[in-house]
């Protein structure tokens, strides 16, 4: 009887797996019938090509990202190297100009700001901060709210000429409008014989031009004292008010200072 129970079990086990086999049969001849179709047809190869096409871009992916780094590295690089040029011609500039005892010197002050929600250096998106500070022996303070206005307009041109030697030698042409507005007498002097430095070290640059639009007439005999100016160009209304250009030399222009 037991033996008999065995059997049965058994017999009943092998038509429960014969079920499932035929089951997956039909699910074999389903799914080859599926492969057949377009949808999967020449699924292998499909798979090289995508596999590669995935391969590809993950390797290109790394070669931007240590593009990146290394373009990244050399700009910042290039940003340190350029401040310390534009600061160093600010300090020889300002030593030269300014006549007071407040201020030994002035420079830009870059910060760095990184976005803090970009962890990694390739997707981090960087912005600068630039400020003027005034130094006087190891004590520095911003400029901003501090300086006088005539302090500022000296600033701002000692900027702007320094920008302009570190950054546009190809390009000739230096425009000043009223650079003397705001600034004392001794100033004045001072930043004349700056301009008459800047002529000199750029007389061997064939497109040099300096262009400055003025009405302090003392200033125009300052820079016809250096051996650069010999003409100016005089902006006057007619007897019809209309507004004429006459070329006057700096000689004549020194007599009438002289007679006044």
């Amino acid at each position: 009887a037991k033996l008999e129970e065995q059997q049965e079990d058994l017999v009943k086990e092998k038509t429960r797996h014969e079920g499932r086999k035929f089951g997956l049969e039909d699910e074999v001849k389903r799914l080859r019938r599926e492969l057949a179709s377009d949808m999967f047809r020449d699924a292998d190869e499909k798979f090289r090509e995508f596999n590669m096409r995935v391969k590809t871009t993950e390797l290109s992916n790394t070669d931007l990202d240590r593009y990146y780094k290394a373009l990244d590295k050399a700009i910042m690089r290039y940003h340190g190297t350029k401040m310390e040029e534009i600061n160093r011609i600010i300090k020889d500039l300002w030593m030269k100009t300014y006549r007071g005892n407040d201020i030994d010197t002035i420079e830009i002050v870059s910060d760095v700001e990184e976005d803090a929600d970009k962890k990694t250096t390739s997707t981090a998106r960087r912005s600068y901060n630039y400020r003027v500070v005034m130094r006087k022996g190891d004590t520095a303070l911003d400029m901003r709210a501090r300086c006088s206005a005539g302090q500022k307009v000296l600033a701002c041109l000692i900027i702007r000429l320094a920008l302009a030697e570190t950054f546009c030698l190809t390009c000739g042409i230096l425009a000043l409008d009223e650079p003397t507005t705001n600034l004392d007498r001794d100033n004045i002097d001072s930043l004349a014989q700056a301009l008459a430095d800047v002529i000199k070290d750029r007389q061997r640059q064939k497109n040099f031009q300096l262009v400055i639009i003025t009405h302090d007439e003392e200033f125009v005999e300052m820079l016809g004292r250096s051996d650069y100016v010999d003409y100016y160009y005089k902006v006057q209304k007619d007897d019809n008010q209309c507004s004429r250009v006459w070329r006057n030399s700096i000689l004549d222009n020194e007599r009438q200072l002289e007679e006044q």
